[in-house]
């Protein structure tokens, strides 16, 4: 018999989806309060031409950030409404090709950015 065919007991999997819901809400109190604590920080830091050229590269690291997490989560609610193993390892192959694919774009993004700051910075 495969591992692949076992099937996942309906309780099991309504307790992950809830553990999966208590993990979202967590993560989203604390989106809030990271993007909080950072406009306080940026707020109570002094403008100059280094620090706003740096601006644009913060905001996309933390927006991909953003997106990754909630990648994951998807991830994992997927996951715990799967059936079965081979649900399971499809939803993970497909998240490892997708997650690889938005890792590179994202770094080529940031390396774009980092060029910028360092040309302006350079200028400023």
């Amino acid at each position: 018999m495969s591992n692949n065919n076992f099937e996942i007991p309906e309780q099991l999997r309504e307790i992950a989806e809830k553990n999966v819901e208590h993990a979202t809400a967590a993560y989203g109190q604390m989106m809030d309060s990271m993007v909080q604590a950072m406009g306080m920080w940026t707020n109570s830091t002094p403008s100059n031409p280094a620090a706003d050229s740096l601006k644009p590269l913060q905001d996309t690291a933390v927006r991909f950030a953003k997106q990754n997490s909630e990648a994951g989560l998807t991830l994992a609610k997927e996951i715990a409404a799967a059936k079965d193993m081979q649900t399971i390892l499809s939803l993970q192959s497909q998240f490892a090709q997708s997650q690889m694919r938005a890792y590179g774009s994202q770094a080529q993004e940031l390396g774009r950015l980092m060029t910028e700051a360092t040309q302006s910075s350079m200028k400023g």
